[in-house]
This record gives C-alpha cells, sequence and structure tokens, in this order.
C-alpha cells in the first residue's frame, strides 16, 4: 500500500535574478506523512525561510514538483490548499492585537468564511483549542494585554483552528525567553503528535529540533543530514 503523505516536495529550485543572480535552493526534496515532525537548521541567509515560504505556497518555485495532500500546487490550486491544508506559526506571533485571544482563533475560519456563531464547529473547535493550550481563562483578553508566552500559544491554536495537516513554523519561540520556550516546544510538538499533523519547523533552537523525528541542515542550497552545518 502506498505511504500517505501529507507533504511532498521534489527537486525544488529557486533563483533570483535581481539584484544578483542567486541560485538559492538546488533540488530540495522532503516527504512528511501524518505526525511526522521536521526540523531544518541552517545559518542566516541559507534560505531557510524562503524555502517554508514554498512549502507554504506563499512563494513559487523556479523548478520542481509540491504536492500538499496528494493535490499537486500550481498558481491557481495554491490559495485553497493554502487555506484548507496549511497552518502558519510566525515568530513575531502576528496577532491582531486590538481583538481577544478567542478572535484571533477564529480567524483563520472567518477567511475561510465558515460560520463562526456561537455554538458553530468553528466555535467549538476554537473553544476547545484555547483549553488545550492553557488558556481558556484567556478567551475575551485583549492580544495586546498577553504576556508573549500565551500570544504565541493563541498564534498555535490559530494555526490548527481549520484543521490543517499540514504545520509550518518559523522560529516558533525565537522572541521568547528559555522558559517559556521550553513549554511553546513541548505543546507544539505534543500538539503534532496528538492531532495527526506533519510539521516542519525552521528553527536555530537546538533543544526545539531535538524534539523533532527527523533534523535537517540546509547548506549551500541543499538539505542534509544534521550536524553536517
Amino acid at each position: 500500500m502506498k505511504r500517505k503523505l501529507i507533504l511532498n516536495a521534489h527537486d525544488l529550485h529557486k533563483s533570483f535574478t535581481s539584484p544578483a543572480k542567486l541560485h538559492l535552493l538546488k533540488g530540495i526534496s522532503l516527504e512528511l506523512a501524518p505526525a511526522a515532525s521536521v526540523a531544518i537548521m541552517g545559518k542566516s541567509g541559507e534560505g531557510k525561510s524562503t524555502l517554508l515560504h514554498i512549502l507554504g505556497t506563499l512563494e513559487k518555485p523556479s523548478s520542481g514538483k509540491l504536492e500538499i495532500c496528494g493535490q499537486k500546487v500550481d498558481s491557481a490550486a495554491a490559495p485553497g490548499l493554502r487555506s484548507r491544508h496549511i497552518g502558519f506559526i510566525f515568530q513575531a506571533f502576528n496577532l491582531l492585537e486590538e481583538e481577544t485571544a478567542l478572535d484571533n482563533i477564529l480567524m483563520p475560519a472567518r477567511i475561510a468564511r465558515k460560520s463562526v456563531s456561537k455554538g458553530s464547529p468553528a466555535y467549538k473547535r476554537a473553544t476547545h483549542l484555547l483549553e488545550r493550550v492553557g488558556l481558556q481563562d484567556r478567551a475575551h483578553f485583549l492580544a495586546k494585554l498577553l504576556s508573549g508566552g500565551e500570544k504565541q500559544r493563541v498564534a498555535i491554536a490559530r494555526a490548527l483552528c481549520n484543521d490543517p495537516e499540514l504545520l509550518l513554523a518559523d522560529e516558533p519561540s525565537g522572541n521568547l525567553d528559555s522558559a517559556h520556550s521550553h513549554e511553546i516546544h513541548q505543546l507544539l510538538l505534543q500538539l503534532t503528535k496528538e492531532q495527526g499533523k506533519a510539521l516542519v519547523v525552521v528553527t536555530h533552537d537546538r533543544e526545539l529540533a531535538s524534539l523533532c523525528d527527523t533534523i535537517l541542515t540546509l547548506k549551500e542550497g541543499h538539505l542534509c543530514d544534521y550536524p553536517n552545518i
């Protein structure tokens, strides 16, 4: 039986011509099944965030094949695939500061034009996710009143709101102190396994990387086994 893949990237290349010619990614291939996690490490400027943006359909590769949940990614399909199948977690949280924690979590459902009224499936999932990240008592707090660790918990719950199969995290604990970073690392990996998501995390944090199933290094445009950095 063919193995189910959430992410199937094959021979991805990314080149730029301006302001100078640059062949940044050179034949990247990566497969991820449900509940699998991979950390991508590497020096600054190697193209880690660019690769994550390509996997998240925010940028187009110069060449190569990308499939999300068995569907080929192209310009026409990318927005729908992104909305249905991908959840993003950013270093800077990217919350709406004047909205409540609950409303921030519900934002992907609103964008997908789902009902978010009280009692709707999206509302029930959002409140459940608030409980899973330990913030049920902060549901109606404005985001600007939350601590950094609380904001990132909200961001993780938001990424899971539409029940996507693929989670993409870019330095998810980069703005947190070591104590809060440890909590976020444990929570992120626990939810990934518990809910059967595939996780790609770009990080410089060795502790977070060590919690993932696989650690890879992006060096000179190629993915290789860590620690060949």
